[in-house]
């Protein structure tokens, strides 16, 4: 995988299209690739890891479905093909529990990137309450036979053998 640094952050988007254009910006001023996952959609740092594994590794074979890595990234995470779906487990306008992805790190970068955030260091994004796991039952699909087999505590396995299926799946 690229050489990517994560860190849990807060951020308030109030135009979406302005804050994209600033990331791209940045992007390509340091030539790194800016990467949001909405923690509220996602199973822990195990999720993200995997997801950019994914969609570096989808980047390098020349097999990506979408034109950019970061919207690979977010196809991974979400397990679908489906950009529409993928998008929405990116930041939204508004308030956003995120993790931050810069691949490769670059401090420069970073820095100007974290004008834009607060951290979130120290907070607890592994537990997943009762809530979430419904919540990501119902994104991944995942049955309720199914959780009943495995346990509720084993969510995470479940929903990362959904993002390594859409390798299979292309």
């Amino acid at each position: 995988m690229h050489s990517c640094v994560i860190s849990k952050v807060h951020i308030n988007i109030g135009d979406m299209g302005l804050f994209l254009s600033r990331m791209h910006e940045i992007s390509e001023r340091w030539n790194t690739h800016i990467i949001f996952f909405d923690a509220c959609r996602m199973a822990g740092m195990s999720h993200v890891e995997s997801a950019l594994f994914h969609a570096f590794r989808a980047l390098k074979d020349g097999t990506m479905i979408s034109s950019r890595v970061e919207i690979e990234a977010l196809l991974y995470a979400s397990g679908s093909r489906q950009i529409v779906h993928g998008m929405t487990f990116g930041v939204h306008q508004g308030t956003n529990d995120a993790y931050l992805c810069l691949c490769p790190d670059v401090p420069e970068a970073m820095e100007i990137v974290r004008t834009y955030c607060s951290t979130a260091e120290g907070e607890d994004w592994e537990s997943i309450s009762d809530e979430k796991c419904a919540c990501l039952c119902s994104l991944f699909s995942i049955t309720p036979e199914e959780l009943a087999i495995v346990g509720p505590e084993r969510i995470k396995d479940l929903v990362l053998e959904r993002v390594a299926l859409l390798q299979v799946y292309r």
